[in-house]
């Protein structure tokens, strides 16, 4: 019961400073942030590339209170697709972004979202590579989908996610498994309610088998944003029944999380690509991490006493 008390830390500064401050924090954060500064990451793509790797990055950062923060996030990727261009890795790495970061949650939000996303999604088109917009908690979604639909009308690549915890997930995987969308699936990392969300551990991973089975029936390219082996081989299969290529799917997982298993899948043959997030407002992000898995958890308090 430990992940809804770490979701609700997530929101709270007073333990954002407390955990800022411990000790052992920096030694914990580097296993899942791959650094602060597009300079830091270049090299941990690079890296990850030549071992066959492929990448979906993140630049960290939510809950902004400013329209200057919004241009700000929007200017961060800008500078980002310009690197992998540089460095000719555009088609090995797409982006992730959060609208929360572009301004969803301001005034007209909606719109200066949109706006913000749409020169990021044109950039990344430019070097060969897609966007992927994230989901945040249930009340963005309507906003996000609509975004993603305007979007793809220009850049049909434009990919979304849906977490399997929503009663509302199962509708939305048959719209775009229909449509052809590119749709990575997620268990959900957010404090839910139980009138949206289902809140037991095993109804979730059998939500997730069905709209996962949905998904590779569809028009569509799924993404298999899991860490657990049962639900990967379950993925295995689904695909194998649905006739689906090694191509025509993909598994994608955090970076820091499973890295044998990055490696392992790619090995296979698979299209396996690393969530890899940097920047310095890791708090959030990192707090869902925690949240994730108790033995995270359990890293982190041993760093801290360890340090203390």
């Amino acid at each position: 019961m430990l992940g809804p008390v770490i979701l609700a830390a997530s929101r709270s500064d007073k333990m954002r400073r407390f955990v800022s401050a411990a000790p052992g924090t920096k030694q914990v954060v580097a296993r899942f942030i791959a650094g602060e500064t597009v300079d830091q990451v270049v090299p941990i793509v690079q890296d990850l590339a030549d071992k066959g790797l492929e990448l979906t990055l993140d630049v960290v950062g939510e809950d902004i209170t400013t329209v200057e923060q919004s241009y700000a996030a929007r200017d961060a990727y800008l500078e980002l697709i310009e690197r992998l261009k540089d460095l000719g890795l555009g088609t090995r790495a797409e982006m992730s972004v959060k609208l929360s970061m572009f301004g969803q949650s301001l005034e007209n939000g909606h719109e200066l979202a949109l706006a913000n996303v749409r020169p990021v999604v044109e950039a990344a088109a430019a070097i060969g590579t897609t966007v992927t917009l994230d989901a945040e908690d249930h009340t963005t979604l309507d906003s996000m989908f609509a975004i993603h639909e305007e979007l793809r009308k220009d850049f049909p690549q434009t990919g979304c996610v849906i977490q399997a915890y929503l009663f509302r997930t199962e509708d939305d995987a048959r719209r775009l498994a229909a449509n052809g969308s590119r749709v990575r699936i997620v268990k959900g990392a957010y404090k839910e309610p139980a009138e949206v969300a289902i809140q037991d551990k095993a109804e979730i991973d059998k939500a997730y088998v069905r709209i996962l089975k949905i998904l590779m029936e569809g028009e569509g390219y799924p993404m298999i944003g899991s860490h657990d082996p049962r639900l990967i081989s379950i993925g295995q299969e689904l695909a194998r029944r649905a006739g689906r290529k090694l191509d025509e799917y993909e598994f994608q997982m955090l970076y820091g999380i499973r890295s044998e298993e990055h490696i392992r899948l790619a090995a296979e043959g698979h299209r396996m690509r690393v969530y890899t997030a940097y920047g310095t407002d890791w708090y959030g992000y990192f707090m869902r991490r925690l949240a994730e898995k108790p033995a995270n958890l359990l890293f982190f308090a041993r760093s801290i006493l360890t340090k203390g």
